[in-house]
């Protein structure tokens, strides 16, 4: 029964993601679509066969069969589609460059625009979490164990900056540069100072590169303070950690084309739904920042110049910006016939990484 209910959730929360996120993709298209007069005649959440939904006005809005997706279908998006001239005003094919460029557009800026939405709601609810200076653990034969730093033992000054939170402790443990340094600690009722001379050391980054940095030996402790925020504060926030994400997105693309980053991190609909399963478990706040970060990722997925998503829609008007002319329907086709082959092999190798990891887990690639 746990097991059954456990795949419940794990189905539940992965269905209500992916179906979150592609609504508010299409629903960018579609907007930008309207404002503009442009004829939309499907808005499908899913592909494949249409099982149910309902016509209004020029628009079907139907529920299709395959889950995995979704599109907005507009009046002479087709590259072969013959138009008559009286609904040309109402054709995407014949609006300005500008219109298409902002039609295409909506579908990754509404992503973008969800993950600032849902940041601000996590820092509105749950307020800005941050660690504090206590020290978890001190490692063994360490410049913090010398100097005879303790668990529990809080950092109240690094060379006189008072820090409050951990990431201020090592911003300026890292800015010493090896160089001896004077802590204030607090144990218990009783203040003292210490100097010690941080150790250059090999780490490994979130993203798995490694790196030489100045370390003293200690490990944060599970403490946090919750600091309530207003909301034009929790605005500010979600906009900046949008932002933070969407920067960190980029490159870890970087590193996945460079090979600084193993491929074996890629995750598809299976490792999502498992991650989705755990957050929903964890409860609102994983799940909403997961949401966010989902959302973030398949908005920049989008924007990448790969014929067939938008991006490589917006690469073809930026061609048609530079040459004054759009380039021709058996280049553009070639061109969609490439960029679905490249999505067919991501989407195979994904789905290979996701099954490997479930029979092999921790174990990589054969």
């Amino acid at each position: 029964m746990e097991a059954l209910w456990a795949f419940s959730r794990t189905l539940l929360s992965f269905v209500l993601s992916l179906g979150i996120l592609i609504f508010i993709h299409e629903f960018g298209h579609f907007l930008a679509a309207k404002i503009f007069k442009v004829k939309v005649e499907r808005f499908s959440l899913g592909f494949g066969p249409r099982l149910f939904g309902r016509q209004v006005g020029d628009t079907d809005y139907r529920i299709s069969a395959f889950p995995l997706g979704g599109y907005v279908k507009m009046l002479g998006e087709s590259s072969d589609e013959d138009i008559p001239e009286d609904l040309h005003p109402v054709s995407f094919s014949h609006q300005p460059l500008r219109r298409r460029i902002t039609i295409v557009a909506a579908g990754p800026s509404s992503n973008l625009f969800l993950a600032v939405i849902l940041y601000a709601i996590i820092f509105g609810l749950f307020g800005l979490t941050k660690t504090t200076t206590h020290i978890g653990s001190v490692t063994p034969d360490s410049p913090a164990a010398a100097a005879g730093l303790e668990a529990e033992d809080k950092v109240l000054e690094v060379e006189g900056t008072p820090v409050a939170e951990w990431g201020d402790l090592s911003r300026l443990i890292q800015e010493s540069d090896g160089k001896p340094i004077q802590l204030k600690v607090l144990r218990g009722d009783r203040e003292f100072t210490v100097v010690l001379t941080p150790e250059i050391k090999e780490t490994q980054t979130i993203l798995g590169e490694k790196v030489s940095r100045p370390l003293i030996g200690i490990v944060a402790s599970n403490n946090v303070i919750v600091e309530k925020i207003n909301p034009f504060q929790a605005g500010y926030y979600a906009v900046t950690q949008t932002i933070g994400m969407i920067k960190l997105t980029f490159v870890v693309l970087g590193k996945l084309i460079a090979g600084a980053i193993s491929p074996k991190t890629l995750a598809g609909p299976i490792g999502i739904a498992q991650m989705s399963g755990e957050v929903a478990k964890a409860g609102p706040l994983a799940f909403l920042s997961f949401l966010a970060l989902l959302s973030i990722n398949l908005g920049i997925l989008n924007l990448l110049p790969i014929p067939i998503l938008d991006g490589g829609h917006l690469l073809f008007f930026s061609i048609e910006g530079i040459m004054g002319r759009p380039l021709s329907i058996k280049k553009r086709e070639l061109a969609q016939q490439v960029g679905l082959f490249l999505l067919i092999v991501l989407m195979v190798f994904v789905f290979y990484n996701d099954i490997y990891r479930l029979v092999a887990p921790g174990q990589g690639f054969p």
